[in-house]
């Protein structure tokens, strides 16, 4: 469906709000509903199912569309994808998924992280870790894996905090603000920091995932590695990159 017709779509609907063109709606804008569960699921790893999550997702479309005002200058894309995104968590945070020994794993691995870094100067190997941790490596790389379910609640508390409201300023104006010229050179400055704490593979995985939109699966095959190592290396990558990044960590989500 094109741009215009579209629109179209949207007058009709909120002159009407007919069932039947709400239905249109949905199905015209369903697959934003799966990049967005798609992208979450990344977080989440096989601890929850994708079709949960696209589930959980529909319900954040459909509030989308109710509430979404057509006239004012945000795309609906825009807007529905933080919807979308808020209703999965929520329903996720909802149910308690992430139980108490992650949570407790997750405050070890992040303490273990900083008290090397500030004895040594650098970022510890997965090695090193474990050793600190005292546990094998095998056992850490596992302690990873389920460390993507606590990522949910760092991105939830980011969104509850505001920093993730889209900007409403006219769209069609080409210049920035002082306040959005100063944060926008800020943010490249913090991710050019954070991702120099990064390996070569992590960065690499970063750079294909977010920046050219490659899939898990496409990614395995340009690096020549598993789906697991590739999403272990994104968890990794994600926590070094925390401290740094903060209030702009939900850019990668």
């Amino acid at each position: 469906m094109d741009e215009n017709a579209k629109m179209r779509l949207w007058q009709d609907y909120a002159k009407t709000k007919s069932a039947e063109i709400r239905e249109k709606l949905i199905l015209e804008y369903a697959p934003l509903v799966k990049l967005v569960a798609g992208r979450l699921s990344m977080y989440l790893g096989y601890n929850v199912e994708y079709d949960d999550l696209v589930s959980y997702g529909i319900f954040g479309l459909i509030d989308a569309i109710d509430k979404f005002d057509y006239t004012k200058p945000v795309k609906f894309e825009t807007y529905a994808s933080l919807r979308i995104r808020g209703a999965i968590l929520d329903q996720i945070r909802k149910m308690d998924w992430i139980p108490r020994t992650i949570r407790q794993r997750q405050k070890q691995i992040d303490a273990a992280m900083k008290e090397f870094e500030l004895a040594h100067g650098r970022q510890a190997t997965d090695a090193e870790l474990a050793l600190s941790l005292g546990i094998k490596e095998e056992e850490y790389v596992e302690w990873q894996s389920q460390m993507k379910v606590t990522n949910v609640v760092s991105l939830n508390e980011f969104m509850e905090q505001g920093s993730d409201v889209p900007n409403k300023r006219d769209a069609s104006s080409h210049y920035a603000q002082p306040e959005e010229a100063y944060e926008q050179n800020e943010l490249k400055e913090v991710l050019k920091d954070a991702l120099e704490l990064l390996t070569e593979k992590e960065r690499r995985v970063i750079e294909l995932y977010y920046y050219e939109e490659l899939t898990l699966k496409e990614i395995s095959v340009v690096l020549e590695v598993s789906e697991s190592r590739i999403s272990q290396l994104h968890t990794k990558a994600l926590q070094k990159m925390k401290g740094k990044m903060g209030k702009y960590m939900g850019i990668l989500s």
